[in-house]
């Protein structure tokens, strides 16, 4: 079992820098993958003494979607899929870490609308290091798919017979920079 020593953490409350970290997803439309982000989100990263204890806490501004299309970014806030007006943030809480080889697995619960789901997002830990104004930063990048349908985000529209225009797989990319507290 890796310990805090072995990656160079401390434990203790770990912040999200936003500037320096990513929220980014892809589903397929049609026969090509669109790419998408959400600009604005916040977190914490509680660093126990027991790695497996780990847990974190992350909101994210539905809102804040960005898929370089103001259109399409109108329709993914509106009721057939977001509904920012009745559901404005997104959230993660992390309920614990295990080891995968050299990669660790966050299981945790991702609410959207007023669905919660449990995810495991597959993480890879980028070290910890000092920045030049003499914060301690760790990086963390993390993947997960899940299926839109599970969050009742279910609108399509059929195309040429049983094909649907928006896959139901969503990919999930984070790359996280944290600021030790």
């Amino acid at each position: 079992m890796t310990t805090l020593a072995d990656l160079g953490l401390t434990a203790g409350t770990w912040t999200i820098d936003a500037t320096h970290s990513s929220v980014d997803f892809t589903v397929r439309h049609l026969m090509t993958k669109i790419r998408g982000q959400f600009t604005e989100f916040s977190g914490t990263v509680e660093i126990a003494e027991d790695l497996a204890s780990s847990t974190a806490t992350v909101e994210i501004s539905a809102g804040s979607i960005d898929t370089r299309s103001a259109d399409r970014d109108g329709h993914l806030r509106s009721g057939d899929f977001l509904e920012i007006e009745k559901y404005p943030v997104l959230k993660f809480a992390a309920t614990g870490v295990r080891e995968d080889g050299d990669d660790y697995l966050i299981d945790g619960e991702l609410t959207i609308k007023d669905v919660t789901r449990p995810v495991t997002l597959k993480t890879e830990f980028n070290g910890v290091d000092t920045d030049p104004y003499n914060a301690t930063k760790a990086g963390f990048s993390a993947t997960t798919s899940i299926d839109r349908r599970d969050f009742g985000l279910t609108y399509n529209i059929p195309v040429q017979g049983d094909k649907l225009l928006i896959g139901d797989k969503i990919s999930i990319s984070l790359e996280v920079q944290a600021v030790r507290a």
